[in-house]
Protein backbone atom coordinates (compact mmCIF):
# COMPACT_ATOMS: atom_id res chain seq x y z
CA UNK A 1 0.00 0.00 0.00
CA UNK A 2 1.20 3.49 -0.85
CA UNK A 3 0.33 6.47 1.36
CA UNK A 4 0.65 10.14 0.40
CA UNK A 5 0.37 13.14 2.71
CA UNK A 6 -0.19 16.67 1.43
CA UNK A 7 1.24 19.58 3.39
CA UNK A 8 3.84 17.10 4.60
CA UNK A 9 6.36 19.65 5.90
CA UNK A 10 3.79 21.52 7.98
CA UNK A 11 3.30 21.27 11.74
CA UNK A 12 0.70 18.50 11.49
CA UNK A 13 1.83 16.94 8.22
CA UNK A 14 5.34 16.25 9.46
CA UNK A 15 3.94 14.42 12.49
CA UNK A 16 1.59 12.37 10.30
CA UNK A 17 4.56 11.39 8.12
CA UNK A 18 6.55 10.31 11.20
CA UNK A 19 3.67 8.11 12.37
CA UNK A 20 3.25 6.55 8.94
CA UNK A 21 6.96 5.76 8.78
CA UNK A 22 6.62 3.89 12.08
CA UNK A 23 3.44 2.13 10.94
CA UNK A 24 4.20 1.10 7.35
CA UNK A 25 7.83 2.01 6.62
CA UNK A 26 9.32 4.98 4.78
CA UNK A 27 9.33 3.25 1.40
CA UNK A 28 5.50 3.21 1.43
CA UNK A 29 5.19 6.92 2.25
CA UNK A 30 5.15 9.90 -0.10
CA UNK A 31 5.36 13.51 1.03
CA UNK A 32 3.57 15.93 -1.30
CA UNK A 33 4.97 19.41 -0.77
CA UNK A 34 4.81 22.79 -2.44
CA UNK A 35 8.58 23.29 -2.14
CA UNK A 36 10.53 19.99 -2.33
CA UNK A 37 13.75 21.76 -1.31
CA UNK A 38 12.27 22.11 2.18
CA UNK A 39 11.81 18.34 2.48
CA UNK A 40 15.46 17.23 2.39
CA UNK A 41 15.18 15.67 5.86
CA UNK A 42 12.28 13.51 4.67
CA UNK A 43 14.27 12.32 1.67
CA UNK A 44 17.11 11.37 3.99
CA UNK A 45 14.65 9.19 5.91
CA UNK A 46 13.74 7.32 2.72
CA UNK A 47 10.43 9.07 2.12
CA UNK A 48 9.51 9.80 -1.48
CA UNK A 49 9.05 13.55 -2.00
CA UNK A 50 6.96 14.97 -4.85
CA UNK A 51 5.94 18.53 -5.79
CA UNK A 52 2.28 19.34 -5.29
CA UNK A 53 0.56 22.66 -5.97
CA UNK A 54 -3.09 22.90 -4.89
CA UNK A 55 -3.72 25.36 -7.72
CA UNK A 56 -2.27 23.05 -10.39
CA UNK A 57 -4.38 19.99 -11.20
CA UNK A 58 -1.65 18.53 -13.41
CA UNK A 59 0.99 18.56 -10.68
CA UNK A 60 -1.42 17.03 -8.19
CA UNK A 61 -2.56 14.33 -10.61
CA UNK A 62 1.06 13.35 -11.17
CA UNK A 63 1.73 13.34 -7.42
CA UNK A 64 -1.38 11.27 -6.63
CA UNK A 65 -0.90 8.66 -9.37
CA UNK A 66 0.01 5.27 -7.94
CA UNK A 67 -1.16 6.16 -4.43
CA UNK A 68 -3.64 3.97 -2.55
CA UNK A 69 -4.45 6.42 0.26
CA UNK A 70 -4.12 10.19 0.12
CA UNK A 71 -4.25 12.14 3.38
CA UNK A 72 -5.37 15.62 2.42
CA UNK A 73 -4.25 18.36 4.81
CA UNK A 74 -5.54 21.75 3.59
CA UNK A 75 -3.46 24.87 3.19
CA UNK A 76 -3.44 27.47 5.95
CA UNK A 77 -5.03 30.34 4.05
CA UNK A 78 -8.02 32.12 5.59
CA UNK A 79 -9.33 32.92 2.09
CA UNK A 80 -12.43 30.74 1.79
CA UNK A 81 -12.62 30.96 -2.01
CA UNK A 82 -9.00 29.92 -2.39
CA UNK A 83 -9.47 26.96 -0.06
CA UNK A 84 -12.54 25.88 -2.03
CA UNK A 85 -10.67 26.26 -5.31
CA UNK A 86 -7.77 24.21 -3.95
CA UNK A 87 -10.14 21.46 -2.85
CA UNK A 88 -12.03 21.45 -6.15
CA UNK A 89 -8.69 21.04 -7.93
CA UNK A 90 -7.68 18.29 -5.53
CA UNK A 91 -10.88 16.32 -6.13
CA UNK A 92 -10.30 16.51 -9.88
CA UNK A 93 -6.73 15.28 -9.44
CA UNK A 94 -7.76 12.45 -7.11
CA UNK A 95 -10.35 11.28 -9.64
CA UNK A 96 -7.94 11.50 -12.57
CA UNK A 97 -5.27 9.60 -10.62
CA UNK A 98 -7.77 6.86 -9.63
CA UNK A 99 -6.87 7.12 -5.96
CA UNK A 100 -8.58 4.41 -3.93
CA UNK A 101 -9.11 6.25 -0.62
CA UNK A 102 -8.99 9.79 0.74
CA UNK A 103 -8.77 11.05 4.30
CA UNK A 104 -9.78 14.68 4.60
CA UNK A 105 -8.29 16.43 7.63
CA UNK A 106 -10.84 18.96 8.83
CA UNK A 107 -11.87 21.06 11.83
CA UNK A 108 -15.08 20.96 13.83
CA UNK A 109 -16.41 24.25 12.52
CA UNK A 110 -18.87 22.82 10.04
CA UNK A 111 -22.11 23.71 11.84
CA UNK A 112 -24.60 25.79 9.87
CA UNK A 113 -24.66 28.56 12.49
CA UNK A 114 -20.88 28.70 13.04
CA UNK A 115 -19.53 32.28 12.65
CA UNK A 116 -15.87 31.23 12.21
CA UNK A 117 -14.68 32.71 8.90
CA UNK A 118 -13.60 29.28 7.59
CA UNK A 119 -16.87 27.57 8.52
CA UNK A 120 -18.23 27.72 4.93
CA UNK A 121 -15.23 25.71 3.75
CA UNK A 122 -15.53 23.08 6.46
CA UNK A 123 -19.22 22.70 5.68
CA UNK A 124 -18.59 22.46 1.93
CA UNK A 125 -15.68 19.99 1.80
CA UNK A 126 -17.41 16.84 3.17
CA UNK A 127 -20.40 17.47 0.94
CA UNK A 128 -18.09 17.75 -2.05
CA UNK A 129 -16.48 14.46 -1.07
CA UNK A 130 -19.90 12.83 -0.78
CA UNK A 131 -20.61 13.69 -4.42
CA UNK A 132 -17.15 12.74 -5.71
CA UNK A 133 -17.51 8.98 -6.04
CA UNK A 134 -14.33 8.56 -3.97
CA UNK A 135 -13.90 6.31 -0.96
CA UNK A 136 -13.24 8.68 1.93
CA UNK A 137 -13.39 9.55 5.60
CA UNK A 138 -13.41 12.95 7.30
CA UNK A 139 -11.35 13.38 10.46
CA UNK A 140 -11.99 16.63 12.33
CA UNK A 141 -9.67 18.18 14.88
CA UNK A 142 -10.90 20.06 17.89
CA UNK A 143 -8.85 23.05 19.06
CA UNK A 144 -5.12 22.38 19.20
CA UNK A 145 -3.68 22.31 22.71
CA UNK A 146 -0.17 23.00 21.39
CA UNK A 147 -0.41 26.83 21.16
CA UNK A 148 -1.27 26.98 24.86
CA UNK A 149 2.33 26.13 25.78
CA UNK A 150 4.03 29.19 24.22
CA UNK A 151 1.03 31.24 25.36
CA UNK A 152 1.66 30.45 29.03
CA UNK A 153 4.24 33.23 29.68
CA UNK A 154 1.75 35.82 28.42
CA UNK A 155 -0.99 34.30 30.55
CA UNK A 156 1.26 34.31 33.61
CA UNK A 157 1.91 38.01 33.03
CA UNK A 158 -1.79 38.74 32.48
CA UNK A 159 -2.76 36.42 35.35
CA UNK A 160 -5.82 35.44 33.38
CA UNK A 161 -7.21 33.84 30.25
CA UNK A 162 -9.08 36.29 28.05
CA UNK A 163 -10.82 34.08 25.48
CA UNK A 164 -14.24 35.60 24.73
CA UNK A 165 -16.27 32.42 25.23
CA UNK A 166 -18.10 33.18 28.48
CA UNK A 167 -19.10 30.11 30.46
CA UNK A 168 -18.92 27.74 27.49
CA UNK A 169 -16.54 24.77 27.47
CA UNK A 170 -14.16 23.95 24.62
CA UNK A 171 -12.54 20.67 23.58
CA UNK A 172 -8.88 20.25 22.69
CA UNK A 173 -6.54 17.74 21.05
CA UNK A 174 -2.75 17.72 20.82
CA UNK A 175 -1.21 17.70 17.35
CA UNK A 176 0.72 14.56 18.33
CA UNK A 177 -2.51 12.72 19.14
CA UNK A 178 -4.16 14.07 16.01
CA UNK A 179 -1.29 12.87 13.82
CA UNK A 180 -1.33 9.43 15.43
CA UNK A 181 -5.05 9.05 14.79
CA UNK A 182 -4.80 10.26 11.19
CA UNK A 183 -1.95 7.87 10.37
CA UNK A 184 -3.72 4.99 12.13
CA UNK A 185 -6.97 5.66 10.28
CA UNK A 186 -5.10 5.56 6.98
CA UNK A 187 -4.20 1.91 7.54
CA UNK A 188 -7.70 0.73 8.54
CA UNK A 189 -9.94 0.39 5.45
CA UNK A 190 -12.93 -0.69 7.56
CA UNK A 191 -12.84 2.71 9.30
CA UNK A 192 -11.88 4.97 6.39
CA UNK A 193 -13.70 4.07 3.18
CA UNK A 194 -17.43 4.58 3.75
CA UNK A 195 -17.77 8.32 4.30
CA UNK A 196 -17.21 8.08 8.05
CA UNK A 197 -16.76 11.27 10.08
CA UNK A 198 -14.63 11.43 13.22
CA UNK A 199 -14.01 14.19 15.75
CA UNK A 200 -10.76 14.05 17.72
CA UNK A 201 -11.05 15.39 21.27
CA UNK A 202 -9.55 14.82 24.67
CA UNK A 203 -11.73 12.96 27.15
CA UNK A 204 -13.11 16.14 28.69
CA UNK A 205 -14.04 19.60 27.44
CA UNK A 206 -12.93 22.51 29.62
CA UNK A 207 -14.50 25.78 30.66
CA UNK A 208 -11.99 28.60 30.84
CA UNK A 209 -11.96 28.65 34.67
CA UNK A 210 -11.19 24.91 34.56
CA UNK A 211 -8.40 25.47 32.05
CA UNK A 212 -7.04 28.28 34.21
CA UNK A 213 -7.00 25.99 37.23
CA UNK A 214 -4.96 23.40 35.32
CA UNK A 215 -2.53 26.09 34.17
CA UNK A 216 -2.23 27.44 37.70
CA UNK A 217 -1.30 24.01 39.01
CA UNK A 218 1.21 23.37 36.20
CA UNK A 219 2.96 26.76 36.33
CA UNK A 220 2.62 27.66 40.00
CA UNK A 221 1.24 31.05 38.92
CA UNK A 222 -2.39 32.06 39.38
CA UNK A 223 -4.19 32.17 36.04
CA UNK A 224 -7.84 33.12 36.30
CA UNK A 225 -10.43 33.99 33.68
CA UNK A 226 -11.61 37.43 32.69
CA UNK A 227 -12.87 37.42 29.10
CA UNK A 228 -12.55 40.38 26.80
CA UNK A 229 -15.12 41.05 24.09
CA UNK A 230 -14.76 39.40 20.71
CA UNK A 231 -13.90 42.79 19.18
CA UNK A 232 -11.24 43.47 21.82
CA UNK A 233 -9.72 40.03 21.27
CA UNK A 234 -9.40 40.70 17.53
CA UNK A 235 -7.73 44.04 18.21
CA UNK A 236 -5.28 42.58 20.74
CA UNK A 237 -3.97 40.05 18.22
CA UNK A 238 -4.40 42.13 15.06
CA UNK A 239 -0.65 42.65 14.73
CA UNK A 240 -0.14 38.90 14.42
CA UNK A 241 -2.24 38.96 11.24
CA UNK A 242 -5.11 36.72 12.25
CA UNK A 243 -6.87 38.62 15.03
CA UNK A 244 -10.23 38.88 13.27
CA UNK A 245 -10.14 35.23 12.22
CA UNK A 246 -9.36 34.03 15.73
CA UNK A 247 -12.02 36.31 17.17
CA UNK A 248 -14.60 34.76 14.83
CA UNK A 249 -13.51 31.30 15.97
CA UNK A 250 -14.00 32.17 19.64
CA UNK A 251 -17.36 33.70 18.76
CA UNK A 252 -18.28 30.15 17.74
CA UNK A 253 -16.94 28.95 21.07
CA UNK A 254 -19.20 31.40 22.87
CA UNK A 255 -22.17 29.75 21.14
CA UNK A 256 -21.18 26.39 22.63
CA UNK A 257 -20.12 24.98 19.26
CA UNK A 258 -16.71 23.72 20.39
CA UNK A 259 -17.67 21.72 23.48
CA UNK A 260 -18.20 18.30 21.87
CA UNK A 261 -16.41 15.27 23.29
CA UNK A 262 -16.23 11.94 21.46
CA UNK A 263 -14.55 8.53 21.88
CA UNK A 264 -13.42 8.64 18.24
CA UNK A 265 -9.70 8.87 19.03
CA UNK A 266 -9.89 5.66 21.05
CA UNK A 267 -12.01 4.00 18.36
CA UNK A 268 -9.24 4.65 15.85
CA UNK A 269 -6.13 4.08 17.98
CA UNK A 270 -7.31 1.75 20.74
CA UNK A 271 -6.20 4.00 23.61
CA UNK A 272 -7.09 7.29 25.26
CA UNK A 273 -5.72 10.71 24.37
CA UNK A 274 -3.25 12.61 26.50
CA UNK A 275 -5.19 14.89 28.84
CA UNK A 276 -4.58 18.63 29.14
CA UNK A 277 -2.85 18.53 32.52
CA UNK A 278 -0.39 15.86 31.41
CA UNK A 279 0.32 17.66 28.13
CA UNK A 280 1.03 21.01 29.78
CA UNK A 281 3.13 19.44 32.54
CA UNK A 282 5.22 17.60 29.96
CA UNK A 283 5.85 20.66 27.81
CA UNK A 284 5.95 23.66 30.16
CA UNK A 285 9.40 24.95 31.00
CA UNK A 286 9.51 27.76 33.54
CA UNK A 287 11.64 30.72 32.44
Amino acid sequence: MNYLVTGATGHLGSKVIANLIRNVGADSVTAAVHTPAKAIALKEQGVNVVPCDYLDVTSMTKAFTGQDVVIYIPSKTYEVLQRVTEFENSIKALQKANVSSVIFVSFYADQENNPFVMSPYYGYAPRKLATSGLHYAVIKNSLYADPLVPYLPELIERQKLIYPVGDQAMSFITSADSAEAIASLATQPNLRDAGQSYLLTQDKSLTMPELGQIMTKVTGHTIGYRPVTTQEFGQIYAEEGDGEELASMYAAGALGLFDQVTPDFKTITGHATEDMASFLERNYIEK
